[in-house]
This record gives structure tokens, sequence and C-alpha cells, in this order.
């Protein structure tokens, strides 16, 4: 990775890329500090704290808009928006035949399903801060914004402008991502959630170490003994992310011969790479975002009049809050359920069987057609048990560190997820910009 960024740094224009990629990260991570007009600091800080329903959701919406709703800023929705539009979006397309017709349509029905995207992703955005501006007043013990609300004039016009404004830090957000996708290297999108989980890495230092310090009578020692445990186990997490992400099954695949005139085509051998886990991080977003809002919903009803309406919403928010063992078994089986569920969308869309057809390929031992495509699922079923238990063990481990450590890890696991596919992604397209080059040079 060193060698290839050496080497990416003495040509002029990766160069050019690279450096446009960290002033685009610069800029966000400075835009990200431009705060919502009459937020109450001590209530977000006391809020973020917690370990409730909400807290947690609001944690992972945090990861997602690159740290900025820690400081409730004008991109506290962060992209979180766009992802939810894309992912609606792609739900829908085995559910809609035009969306599914075009999907088939290539580089013209991706453009304009983009477009769809965008055009989603406002109305998403508006709803994002209205929910979040909401859950915040009434999910801490004191009003993030107390003067948020439609009961005056003045208040209506404040409320039009934070949400205005918030919804168009997602949207400058989303263009920066794509700016770097455009004049940079890499996936944008990513790289801004990447950039917020990383910054993150020195306060939870400082955090594990002040906790760490408070703990038995090493004081220093067990500071060093603690970020040395944390250390280890974070490496150990990412080689078993790198092992699995990278991990594929490889289906043979034979191309028959076509003869064209006095010229025979065809006949190659190939394979299709059946990658271990398709669905990425989507399961864990999918779990952590539905089974907080139970919890969520619970706090309207906490002090209800009725006792009976009143315990169940207490109840409901100690299942699901994070020391409870039943929420980490529950996590784990909704991670493994999504991942089928997600898995099987993306299979869907792909039609590899469909495409070998229009190609002439086949695969050794099975007739084309219905036969091939129940081959092929079989063996994503398999393979997808390995993705999805390791998505599962993945998303509970801060759960079992907390248990046993009585702290949290440095890099959550969705975010270790993250930081790792955005790496790995990253650097295949600076390898391949390398190669380009080192083939253009060797043409001239």
């Amino acid at each position: 990775m060193l060698s290839a960024l050496k080497s990416a740094m003495t040509l002029p224009d990766l160069r050019r890329k690279l450096l446009i990629t960290l002033l685009i990260l610069v800029i966000f991570r400075l835009a990200a500090h431009v705060p919502v007009p009459g937020v109450d600091r001590a209530a977000l800080a006391q809020l973020l704290a917690g370990t409730g329903g909400a807290s947690r959701l609001f944690s992972l919406i945090d990861m997602l808009s690159g740290g900025a709703l820690a400081q409730f800023s004008v991109m506290a929705a962060g992209v979180y928006p766009y992802v939810t539009a894309s992912i609606i979006l792609q739900l829908l397309v085995p559910i809609i035949p035009s969306l599914e017709r075009l999907a088939q349509e290539g580089q013209a029905g991706q453009e304009k399903m983009n477009q769809w995207t965008y055009y989603l992703t406002v109305p998403l955005g508006l709803l994002q801060a209205l929910g979040q501006i909401r859950l915040v007043n009434i999910s801490g013990p004191a009003q993030v914004l107390p003067g948020f609300g439609f009961a005056t004039a003045d208040q209506m016009i404040s409320t039009v402008a934070i949400l205005g404004s918030m919804t168009a830090g997602t949207m400058f957000a989303i263009w920066l991502g794509e700016l770097i996708s455009e004049q940079g290297i890499g996936n944008g999108l990513s790289l801004i959630i990447f950039a917020g989980i990383v910054s993150r890495v020195p306060e939870n230092l400082i955090t594990t170490w002040v906790q760490a310090q408070g703990v038995g009578p090493g004081g220093a020692l067990m500071g060093f003994v603690t970020i040395a445990i944390f250390l280890v186990i974070t490496a150990i997490t990412v080689a078993f992310i790198v092992v699995v992400q990278e991990g594929e099954r490889r289906i043979p695949v034979q191309y028959g011969k076509r003869v064209r005139g006095t010229k025979m085509y065809g006949g190659q051998s190939t394979h299709i790479p059946l990658r271990i886990n398709t669905a990425g991080m989507i399961p864990l977003i999918f779990a952590q975002s539905i089974l907080t809002f139970p919890a969520v919903i619970a706090q309207f009803f906490i002090t209800a009049e009725s006792p009976f309406v009143a315990s169940l919403a207490a109840a409901s928010m100690d299942f699901f809050s994070a020391q409870s063992a039943g929420y980490g078994v529950l996590y784990f089986l909704a991670v493994v359920g999504f991942t089928y569920f997600y898995t099987d969308v993306m299979v869907q869309q792909q039609d590899l069987p469909g495409t070998l057809q229009r190609q002439g390929g086949f695969i050794p031992g099975v007739r084309p057609g219905r036969r091939t495509a129940e081959y092929i699922d079989a063996i994503y079923k398999r393979i997808t048990l390995i993705g999805a238990l390791f998505l599962g063990i993945v998303a509970v481990l801060p759960y079992i560190v907390d248990i046993f450590m009585q702290t949290r890890l440095l890099i959550t696991s969705a975010g270790l997820l993250i930081v790792v596919g955005v790496v790995l992604d990253t650097m295949r397209q600076l390898e391949a910009q390398l190669l380009m080059r080192h083939y253009e040079g060797f043409i001239k």
C-alpha cells in the first residue's frame, strides 16, 4: 500500500487526484463543524452519552454523517438520506417492472436511476432532519433545539431555516462525494463516511485511556494494557473482515465456439466469482435501524397515564437497550436474516443465468436456463451462510466487549467494515490507475 502511494505521488495526474481527494475531505470536515443555530450543546452531549435506543440510533447516524451529528451541524443528516434512497430503489427494482427494465438499459438506465435517487433524497433529507430534531428534543433530559416548532411566526421562520440548511447540508455532502468520485480517487460517499469514522479514533483513544486509569490500582499501566488489548482486538477483527470480504467461490464457465465467416470465436474458459459477503454492511444498517425503533417509540409512552402502557414502554426500552442479552441475540438473528434477504435481492438483479445464456456461456455439467439459476442459487445460499454468520459476529462484537470489559471499542463493527471496505476499494482503484499508466509508458 505504501509503495503504491509512493508511486502515485511521482505521477502528476495521480498526485493531483490524491490532493483533490484530500482537499475535499478537509472541506467536508470543516463544514461538519458548522452548527445549526440555537443548539444546546450540553443537552446534546448528555443525549449522545446515553445507552438508550435513541442514543444508539443517533450514534449510527453520527457514523454515517461523518461525526456531524455530534456537533448537530448543518450536515447532521450526512449522506444517510442518499443511502436510504439507494436502498429503497434497489429493493423496488424486482418489484416494479418499469424499474427492472430501466436497470437493464445499461449506462443510460443507471444514470436515470441515479437521477431518481437524487430526487428521492431531498424529501428523505427533510424527513430525516425533522425526525432527528424531534427525537433529540424528546429523548434527552433537555431539548437540544428549544426554539424549534411551529407555534409562532418566529418559530416557523427559524424551523424552516433549520430544515432547509440541514437538507442543503446533506446535498452538499453528496455533491462533495460525487466530486471525489469524478475528480479524485475512490468512492466519494464511502470516503466521506470513512473520514468521519477515522476522525473519531483519537477521541475514543483518550476516552478509553481515561476510563482504564480509573479501574484498579494500576493507573497508567492499566491504561496501556487496555489500549493494547483493544488494538489487538481491532487488528484481529480487521484481518477477519479482510479474509471474508475478499473470499469468493469461483464457478467455472465455458463459452462455446462460434464460426463467423472464416474465423472462429469463443471457446475460452473463465469463471464467475461469487463473493461470500455480497451484501456488504447493508444488513447491519437495516437491523440496527429497525431494532432501535421500538425503544424510540416506547419513549413516547414512558410517561403515559395508564400504568400498564407505562410499564410496557419501560420494559421495551430495557429489552432493546445495549446492555440487554436478548437484544444482542435478536440483533445477531436480524443481521443473519437481512443478509440472506439483501443477497437474494442482489442476485435477482444481477441475473447471472440470463447473462450467461445471452453471451453463449454455460457451466460445465449444468443445463442452461432454469437449471443454471437453481445451481447458482444453491451455491449462493451455502456461501451466504458464512457471510451472514460473519456479519452477525462482527455486529455483536461491541456488545460482547462491553459486557466483559465495561467499555467500547475504538471503532464500531460497522465502522470497521466501512473502513476496511473503503481502503480495499481505494487501493484497487489506485493500483488500476498505476497499471494503466505502466501500460501507457510501455507502449510509448
